[in-house]
């Protein structure tokens, strides 16, 4: 990232910051994404259950390994086990001590916007963990609901192309609006603030242009 483009992204992030902590998160600045990843291992105990989102800023943080080495449990999604078996990841880890992952869209208003394919990522952001920590970079920020649909649309073929989906959009590189049992745009969800119990959201805004 150029310095203009920093310069931007700083600025963005801070008003970020501002506007979600008046919207009940917990709110946070990081630089980059290695400062990101010290505020959110500053943030669980040794011993905590972790469950995951599928999210590209979670794996540049490299956090993935670092749970697994460290004194967590973690709920490993990532692990080369037939798709039964991390469906049932998936359903425990509704139940871990801390959600850790990105988000697909934050509006000026600070609400989060996600669409997911199988659903867990939505269903523990809106309930389930203990505490949820989103890791979001300047580039997910939008001006409204409008703009975050159309944010949602234009990653889903970025991140069926990462899990090798065979969709029209992994080859067209475009939404084709599929109807297919392999569609990954099957669920979405919008969290209007964080109020409703107080400290449960963190949302780390990043200065930097990270994940789709």
């Amino acid at each position: 990232m150029n310095q203009y483009k920093k310069w931007q992204a700083q600025l963005i992030c801070r008003e970020m910051v501002t506007i979600l902590a008046k919207k009940g998160y917990d709110a946070h600045y990081a630089e980059d994404l290695d400062e990101a990843r010290e505020k959110v291992l500053s943030m669980i105990p040794p011993g905590a259950s972790i469950a995951l989102g599928g999210s590209e800023t979670i794996a540049a943080m490299g956090l993935i390994e670092t749970f697994r080495r460290g004194d967590y449990r973690l709920f490993d999604r990532y692990q080369k086990l037939p798709y039964e078996e991390i469906l049932e990841i998936m359903r425990q880890s509704l139940l871990a001590d801390f959600l850790v992952t990105g988000t697909n869209a934050i509006t000026r208003a600070g609400e989060l916007v996600n669409i997911d394919c199988t659903g867990n990522r939505l269903a523990g952001m809106i309930f389930g963990p203990r505490r949820v920590i989103v890791v979001a970079g300047a580039n997910k920020v939008v001006d409204d609901l409008a703009e975050a649909m159309r944010r949602l649309k234009k990653i889903a073929p970025l991140n069926a192309k990462r899990i090798e989906h065979a969709t029209p959009c992994a080859e067209t590189g475009r939404c084709q609006d599929c109807e297919g049992q392999k569609r990954l745009c099957n669920y979405v969800g919008l969290i209007y603030h964080g109020r409703k119990f107080p400290g449960r959201i963190s949302v780390i805004m990043v200065a930097e242009e990270v994940g789709f």
